[in-house]
């Protein structure tokens, strides 16, 4: 009899600890260093780290919905060192929808509104890199497509790297 409890029991708890695996909605958050590359536009080509240094620092909270489709809200304040005087020139709203792609890659396809007054959207392509029980590393490639304020359209591709937790 306590033998068949004792199975019971284990059954209970390996059961409860793979349901806690998979709770949802499952809410994480992150912070990242992101480089802008190059910045191409109709009337001019700008290359980070060439004639300035432009960096910046998302930080954000993901709400997933199930393995496959989350929300996520982003705050990216933007620094420019130009010529030895830095400021915040920068801060863009980013909210948008997350896909897992699976084997840890994710894609995240977000609105843009920058204090700038431009606007746009940015796909990121996001991929998990190392993953422990507390938090994960990631690697992405922000695509930024941005409008408005007087000035031509611009895409620019950059390198962003993080941990989530």
């Amino acid at each position: 009899m306590l033998f068949r409890y004792s199975i019971l029991f284990t059954l209970l708890l390996s059961g409860l600890s793979s349901f806690a695996q998979t709770v949802y909605p499952k809410i994480t958050g992150y912070f990242g260093i992101l480089h802008p590359i190059v910045t191409v536009s109709k009337d001019e080509t700008n290359v980070n780290f060439r004639d300035y240094y432009t960096v910046g620092f998302p930080t954000g909270i993901n709400i997933w919905k199930n393995e496959k489709i989350g929300f996520s809200f982003e705050i990216v304040p933007n620094i420019k060192d130009d010529q030895g005087t830095s400021k915040v020139t920068n801060i863009v709203f980013h909210p948008g929808v997350l896909i897992g792609l699976g084997n840890g890659y994710t894609f995240a396809g977000r609105a843009a509104f920058e204090s700038s007054g431009r606007y746009g959207i940015t796909p990121i392509f996001n991929k998990t890199i190392i993953k422990s029980s507390n938090s994960s590393y990631f690697i992405a490639v922000p695509l930024p497509l941005r409008f408005g304020d007087d000035h031509p359209a611009t895409f620019t591709l950059g390198f962003q790297f993080g941990i989530a937790f």
